[in-house]
């Protein structure tokens, strides 16, 4: 296979095509869409694909045929019925008022009928002139329109600092989405698409007919890149680059059937040649972390959360569940699931090590207050767990707590918080990408954090003391033998008991018991 040119940002189907980008075929999934169904929404995180398959879905509909030779939908989507597609996104620009939303509104409405011949619609409310447009299209089409939202909800996420003005924003994208369930007479098919998925009844009132395909195991991979996919439409891009390492780094979103890879983050691999935060990088979710860290959430916790259907699968401005938010906007992916008779359990995971690295280095500003800690620290960890330093890591670990101002501590609640030292422990490894186990269980309990790194196992016990250290996390880990589990790896095993002073806030126990390999 010769290369082709990598389709980096480009969310156009017709460019993909006709300038040789490389290009994952989709279209059997959107035929499948199109014969089972009428109303349709999905959600995923941002730079997933979402626009292009919408947009791939707009060119089918309107049937540019030659745009889809070779590809699976060809031979069986019928030509010569053209149909009209009404676009609208809100993808564009920051809207920070209701009356910024109705007037981007009206422009949507007053460009889709510009762009399908119908001239200028009457003024009137948003609604009215929705309907219009619907009714207009069909009857100079002659055929049912096809309607496409794409980032139907980011004039609410744009917004969420400011719960009023994020209300306006859901209020008035209600009046506009309610308009679909009534023309539906005039509609052959509706696909809404988002990041965040809000409740029916705050946003999609009405709208009781939408076909949620979020968590549908079918459509897991309706956006992303497979295995597969990188294997075969990508091979020419693999050569000089470890497999396995991308597979760790960026595989592993999934929604309950096929794991997909974020096609922003392999496509500047393929380009740049080098392992990199891509997808984090381009977009520091402050909000989310400053969440987290209000909500005194314990850090490694976030790898092993369980949560209900329910609380995932919607939130609103006024109520917001941790999970749903770092599920939906894909700091937190689905692990397993388990059925309980009509409800179902899903447990969480970190995505891959980008995620789970970029999210934890962020989060060390947000529990240090610090935006240089996540460079300087985890950097100097590094290279001292390589070198099995552990005079220096204690040094490190000592003087870091020692360096956070008392002020911080009086001013944040989180510092209070038994959980915070080791939060803060916790997302320093974390942050370098390394195979941490947490509750790591053994017949005789369970190890608080393994670190599998460098041909090495560590074993961390954290205790939390008034004052004066007591020995008691290390001697947990001997009593308990919990190194029996990791002795048939043949490495070496280092036993390491941290003890946490609450009173002085700092590490005033750190003891180490090295068991050379056998």
């Amino acid at each position: 296979m010769s290369r082709k040119k990598l389709p980096i940002g480009i969310q156009t189907f017709r460019e993909i095509r006709e300038e040789d980008h490389y290009y994952v075929d989709k279209t059997g999934i959107a035929l499948r869409l199109i014969d089972e169904g009428k109303y349709y929404f999905l959600s995923r995180p941002r730079r997933f694909g979402k626009s292009l398959f919408l947009d791939t879905l707009a060119e089918l509909f309107e049937g540019n045929e030659a745009l889809f030779r070779g590809l699976a939908v060809h031979d069986k989507w019928d030509w010569t019925a053209n149909y009209p597609v009404i676009r609208i996104s809100f993808a564009e620009g920051v809207m920070e008022s209701r009356a910024a939303l109705d007037e981007r509104i009206d422009y949507l409405l007053a460009h889709n009928a510009h762009r399908l011949g119908i001239g200028e619609l009457v003024q009137g409310s948003v609604s009215s002139r929705f309907s219009t447009l619907i009714e207009q299209a069909r009857l100079l089409h002659g055929q049912r329109a096809v309607v496409l939202v794409d980032e139907y909800d980011k004039p609410i996420l744009d917004n969420l600092t400011r719960p009023e003005v994020a209300r306006q924003m859901r209020d008035g994208l209600r009046d506009l989405y309610s308009v679909i369930k009534g023309q539906d007479a005039h509609i052959k098919f509706a696909f809404l698409t988002g990041v965040s998925k809000f409740s029916k009844v705050s946003i999609f009132s009405g709208l009781n007919n939408l076909n949620d395909i979020t968590l549908d195991a079918r459509y897991s991979a309706i956006c992303g890149y497979t295995d597969e996919d990188v294997d075969t439409v990508f091979a020419p891009e693999l050569t000089g680059l470890d497999r396995q390492a991308i597979r760790d780094w960026y595989n592993g979103y999934n929604w309950t059937g096929t794991s997909v890879y974020n096609p922003f983050d392999l496509l500047l691999l393929f380009d740049k040649r080098e392992f990199r935060p891509y997808w984090f990088e381009t977009g520091t979710p402050t909000f989310l972390v400053e969440q987290l860290v209000a909500r005194h959430i314990f850090t490694p916790d976030l790898s092993r959360i369980a949560a209900m259907e329910t609380l995932l699968s919607s939130f609103d401005v006024d109520r917001m569940s941790v999970e749903a938010l770092m599920f939906q906007t894909g700091y937190l992916t689905i692990d397993s699931l388990m059925r309980m008779g009509a409800r179902v359990e899903y447990t969480l995971k970190y995505p891959n090590l980008e995620v789970q690295a970029s999210l934890n280095g962020a989060l060390l500003e947000g529990l240090t207050g610090d935006p240089s800690v996540p460079a300087q620290q985890t950097g100097q960890l590094h290279r001292l767990l390589r070198a099995n330093d552990f005079a220096g890591l204690q040094r490190l670990f000592t003087a870091f707590f020692a360096s956070i101002p008392h002020d911080w501590y009086r001013n944040n609640p989180i510092a209070q918080y038994e959980g915070y030292y080791a939060s803060v422990f916790y997302s320093h490894f974390a942050a370098l990408g390394l195979d941490i186990r947490l509750e790591d269980t053994t017949h005789k309990g369970r190890i608080d954090m393994t670190v599998l790194f460098n041909g090495h196992v560590y074993l961390f016990e954290f205790k939390v003391v008034e004052l004066a250290p007591e020995g008691k996390a290390l001697q947990q880990l001997r009593d308990r033998g919990y190194a029996d589990k990791y002795r048939a790896r043949g490495e070496p095993i280092h036993l390491v008991g941290i003890e946490f002073s609450r009173d002085s806030r700092s590490v005033v126990g750190f003891e180490v018991q090295s068991i050379e390999a056998s």
